[in-house]
């Protein structure tokens, strides 16, 4: 009795729950798999000690390029060194890892569209319209924080660890609501009104 009305309760909640829930299983998993060194020195990438390090070298390179692209659109003075570091002639900017490649969050969004309930046909299409999204704002998330580095180098911390971290969950959970509100919530209604 006593678990049905809590089960009850939480009825209405239960698509947050499963987003809440699909989003920490897959961050946990993510980090615990996918093995790299954050700050870049060490190049290779593993998932269960298998090397998988090509995709990210690849994602690291075509990043660092828009970025570099993006940024030279307001600032002339930014340049590329390497294939991965993007900067200033006063030395400050953003070196391009592995972790900077957006493949963690294109994965959390995978799982979070695969748990949502909702039919294959909608999936089908908002699935790749959201890692388009994600990807977007991943390169316009580094050339933000590069832009701003020029000048203040101190803010990477606060930049890169919490505002545009969570900014990027935002966005995700905002295409996820966009998902179950506007595409999956009229097909729900329109199914129930014809029972």
């Amino acid at each position: 009795m006593v678990n049905e009305q809590i089960v009850n309760r939480l009825k209405p909640y239960s698509d947050v729950i499963i987003f809440m829930v699909t989003l920490l299983v897959a961050n946990y998993f993510w980090k615990f798999t996918v093995m790299g060194d954050e700050d870049g020195v060490q190049e290779m990438v593993t998932w269960f000690g298998l090397d998988i390090t090509a995709p990210f070298s690849w994602m690291s390179r075509h990043i660092a390029a828009r970025v570099y692209w993006l940024v030279s659109l307001v600032n002339d003075s930014v340049i590329m060194r390497g294939d991965h570091v993007v900067g200033f002639p006063n030395g400050h900017g953003s070196s391009i890892v592995w972790g900077c490649s957006g493949l963690k969050q294109l994965f959390i969004w995978l799982c979070l569209m695969l748990t949502v309930r909702g039919g294959w046909k909608h999936k089908l299409w908002f699935i790749p319209l959201g890692a388009i999204v994600c990807h977007g704002f991943n390169i316009l998330r580094i050339a933000l924080i590069t832009l701003f580095l020029e000048n203040h180098p101190d803010w990477f911390p606060v930049l890169h660890d919490y505002i545009f971290k969570y900014l990027f969950y935002g966005l995700m959970f905002l295409m996820w609501v966009w998902f179950v509100e506007g595409i999956r919530g009229p097909q729900r209604q329109s199914a129930q009104k014809s029972q």
